[in-house]
């Protein structure tokens, strides 16, 4: 049984390298397309936006197929899409590949994350799901700067790296995931998804999971620009801040976890959000060296993966009846606020240049504060729980 969930969870690492890792390819791919890196940058928004917009469309026309072919589709369409970017010769092509890998992407996660619970007991789908999940959280921590590295001289070597990874997913569930349970005759069509946006506090705190990952993302897919002073365009400085970077994001989500318990989803969203805000206005300054680009590798990810767990659990309590659907919407507005992330970042180095761009993400981080305070209603005393087939945090590319 462990084995496979862990190949489930290798689906998940291969989608989470892909989605995060061009981060550290950007200047690669620009200075190979000819294109800046502003434009480079899209095409993590062009994954993010393809993610959000499909996950719930796909999820309506294959709900009733049988989950492994459905896993099998899902890595076949990704695995494909990721050798076609590795193979494309132009910038406008390697754009329709990432919208493909994406909707590979956004039909493998939310699959892998109910089989996960169809396969082992009611009483372990928690652990089963923390471990499926688990391949994003480390796909921050090992893929992208592993992917970083291999494609220190050439980006399309990560892009097959990725392929591989999806392939080996593939081939292991080929094998060994036989015999899954039917799905379940009655599950929700689109409106159904989409109706729990009707409610005032739910599309609330659904903004405030879209503004906080704009501000986040508009940040960390321009990194490399960003840190440049410190690195001095070294690929192996960089790939060393990115591991901070993935380290301090398992760090953080195993944090926010526990200090949502003790403390609430309320104030770990405003605690977490300011000490984002206070990182991003201090990067000009902290890029100039490497502690300095180092201490925010580690400071930014605890408190933006500290809110990622804030941010269900807060949704989930407003109907945790609901719970499986809303914390969708919650991945939704994630990956919404990722695309955004990449057009913020790009306009953000065109209005105050590449040193500097990290402050336009202030503003966001506190407009996230400030939807938390005014928006969202009274927290009770404790974080409300999920329903038991939930995870304690969404997905997050995160």
């Amino acid at each position: 049984m462990r084995l496979r969930l862990l190949l489930l969870a290798l689906g998940t690492f291969a989608m989470g390298t892909d989605s995060m890792v061009m981060a550290g390819i950007l200047g690669r791919v620009s200075e190979d397309l000819g294109v800046s890196v502003a434009a480079a940058g899209q095409l993590v928004t062009v994954f993010a936006l393809a993610y959000a917009l499909l996950a719930p469309v796909l999820a309506t026309l294959t709900a009733r197929w049988p989950r492994r072919r459905l896993l099998l589709t899902a890595l076949t369409v990704f695995t494909v899409a990721n050798a076609l970017s590795a193979l494309a010769p132009t910038y406008g092509l390697l754009l329709a590949t990432r919208a493909l890998a994406a909707a590979g992407a956004a039909l493998y996660t939310p699959t892998a994350n109910a089989v996960a619970t169809a396969v082992v007991p009611p009483e372990r789908r928690g652990r089963a799901l923390a471990t499926v999940l688990g391949g994003m959280t480390v796909a921050t921590a090992l893929g992208v700067p592993l992917g970083t590295w291999v494609g220190r001289t050439d980006w399309r070597l990560t892009m097959w790296l990725v392929t591989a990874l999806g392939a080996a997913a593939f081939a292991g569930i080929a094998l060994m995931l036989r015999d899954l349970p039917a799905p379940s005759a009655t599950a929700p069509g689109l409106r159904a998804r989409l109706a729990p946006l009707g409610d005032r506090r739910v599309l609330g705190a659904a903004a405030t999971t879209l503004v906080f990952f704009l501000a986040f993302q508009s940040v960390y897919i321009y990194l490399a620009t960003a840190v440049r002073p410190a690195t001095g365009g070294d690929p192996g400085r960089l790939s060393l801040i990115l591991f901070a970077t993935g380290v301090a994001s398992v760090a953080g989500s195993w944090l926010g976890g526990r200090l949502v318990d003790r403390l609430g989803a309320r104030r770990v969203l405003l605690v977490g959000s300011a000490v984002a805000a206070l990182a991003f206005a201090a990067l000009p300054w902290a890029a100039a060296t490497m502690p300095g680009a180092l201490a925010y590798a580690v400071v930014t990810p605890i408190a933006g993966w500290s809110v990622s767990v804030a941010l269900p659990h807060r949704l989930a309590s407003i109907d945790p009846a609901n719970a499986p659907l809303l914390i969708s919407l919650n991945s939704s507005a994630l990956y919404l606020g990722t695309a955004a992330g990449g057009a913020a970042g790009s306009a953000f180095i065109a209005l105050l240049g590449e040193r500097w761009f990290p402050l336009g993400a202030v503003v966001l981080a506190l407009g996230a504060t400030v939807t938390t305070t005014r928006v969202l209603p009274p927290p009770p005393t404790r974080a409300a729980p999920l329903a038991p087939s939930e995870p304690r945090r969404a997905t997050t590319g995160a």
